[in-house]
């Protein structure tokens, strides 16, 4: 009989690259917590004036580790950091970490990217695809390795729409290998200067490079027990172990607080397109379910892609999405706020349009205020960073993916009860009211930082109350403004 999840990871040395990142940080608790992994090495870029041991200690008190810590008070000591960086020749680590890595290591997940859209090509292509160069020819040398995970995007592909769970090089002008020697041969300022060219129907730089990366993989993992996972758009925490935990805002999570501050009140997207967001939690589970199916499966001859979306049957549109997000605002509404929150759904035709009545105009109102005051003006200049990113991410809100995922629903359906049960993955099943519920509970504690309890909720809800009355008030003593102005102006030609 074939081991579980937990019985494949007992007694191993992982080692873990983007391990300080919102997802990584999820993957390192879910295995301290349900299994008894040895080791995790944990590649961490060093920061000035922080060392990379200060860096994992701090994790003491991230909210993430504490029902980690409440039962294992010293399981963080089974993290060992790595000094390294994805930016320098060999990953930045040392001859004598190297060894290590080699000589303990049976399982490798790589998780370290940059994920700005906007990022530079040469940054671009540095960390997302010359470092899973560098990974596969560490990963070679590693006697023990059983599992290596490669985790990319979803939209890796986003040239089509229609995406199974397979590598698509007819994508791609020119293969990783022509495009790594280029980034050899010329300077920075030039391979930027040629983005457009590159990048070609792609959208931007990090679906561009993650491309090149799983073509990478592809050519060059060789003989290696490795798979890809592509998770759609990463999001806040469902169940495990914190309800709808987060640590920064990425993605549409900043589109939620914006939203729920009363700062943003329109976006670019069609009320129809399906938004493709999943837990982290799911992700981090279906990652080490990836790993735990290489270790006990006979390897294949292609290496195996999971996709990790929506799913067909249970799948939640952009008009839903937001539909649901306001009306779980209403219910637990931010403590501090600038405006009643309402987000407005408009074509990429009235866009610009519509953010001169929505943003720009109160924009410069608020600011103008603020200097009256003897404040800082900061809408103005927020805005101008509003846009830029909604315009940046224009092709994902107004255009509908459609992910296969055959492999997912497989390994899903090989895992035993107890493991279904411990490491969830099934997109069937989730509530979208519920857990929009929960992220904007999680926004509330762990971004905006609103104390939980009552005081604070009953403080918010009739700051929301009060800003209602208003919003109502100005639309309607908007509404009769452009209806006198009318009535004027057929009376001129009556």
């Amino acid at each position: 009989m074939e081991p579980g999840i937990p019985e494949f990871f007992k007694n191993k040395t992982v080692f873990l690259t983007g391990g300080s990142g919102f997802l990584g940080k999820v993957a390192t608790e879910k295995l301290l917590r349900t299994t008894e992994v040895k080791r995790i090495y944990s590649l961490i870029r060093p920061k000035r004036g922080v060392s990379i041991e200060g860096r994992t200690s701090a994790w003491e008190k991230d909210p993430i580790f504490e029902v980690l810590l409440q039962a294992q008070p010293k399981a963080l000591q089974r993290v060992t950091p790595i000094a390294g960086d994805c930016l320098e020749p060999d990953l930045g680590i040392s001859e004598k970490d190297r060894k290590l890595l080699v000589n303990e290591v049976q399982v490798v997940i790589h998780g370290a990217a940059t994920v700005r859209f906007d990022e530079a090509m040469h940054l671009s292509l540095a960390i997302n695809v010359r470092a899973t160069r560098l990974m596969l020819q560490l990963a070679k040398q590693m006697s023990q390795l059983v599992a290596f995970v490669h985790i990319s995007t979803a939209y890796s592909n986003c040239v089509l729409t229609d995406i199974d769970e397979r590598f698509y090089p007819e994508n791609l002008k020119d293969d990783s290998d022509t495009i790594l020697a280029l980034s050899e041969l010329l300077s920075d300022e030039t391979l930027d200067s040629m983005t457009s060219t590159l990048v070609g129907s792609y959208p931007n730089t990090y679906t561009y490079t993650k491309a090149l990366a799983e073509d990478v993989i592809r050519r060059e993992s060789g003989d290696l027990p490795i798979c890809i996972f592509r998770p759609a758009i990463v999001m806040p925490t469902y169940k495990d172990p914190l309800l709808g935990w987060a640590d920064n805002l990425f993605g549409p999570l900043a589109l939620i607080y914006g939203g729920a501050r009363g700062i943003v009140r329109v976006v670019m997207a069609y009320n129809h397109v399906k938004i493709a967001v999943v837990p982290a939690d799911y992700c981090a589970n279906l990652t080490l379910a990836c790993a735990w199916e290489l270790g006990v499966k006979s390897k294949k001859e292609t290496p195996p892609i999971y996709t990790l979306a929506p799913t067909e049957t249970n799948h939640i549109t952009y008009g839903s999405f937001i539909e649901l997000l306001v009306v779980n605002r209403d219910n637990t509404p931010l403590s501090h706020m600038i405006w009643y929150p309402y987000i407005l759904l408009v074509s990429p035709y009235l866009f610009p349009l519509a953010t001169i009545f929505y943003h720009k105009i109160p924009g410069y109102f608020f600011d103008t205020l603020l200097r009256l005051t003897g404040r800082k003006p900061i809408l103005t200049k927020l805005y101008q960073k509003v846009h830029k990113n909604i315009e940046v991410v224009r092709l994902f809100t107004t255009t509908t993916f459609n992910f296969g995922m055959t492999n997912t629903q497989r390994l899903l359906n090989t895992l035993t009860e107890r493991d279904r049960s411990s490491y969830d993955f099934d997109m069937h099943r989730v509530d979208w009211n519920e857990y929009l519920r929960l992220c904007i509970d999680g926004i509330r504690r762990y971004i905006a930082k609103d104390p939980k309890n009552p005081e604070s909720l009953a403080k918010a809800l009739k700051l929301k109350d009060r800003l209602k009355y208003l919003h109502y008030a100005h639309a309607l003593s908007l509404g009769i403004a452009v209806s006198y102005a009318v009535w004027t102006l057929v009376k001129l030609f009556i």
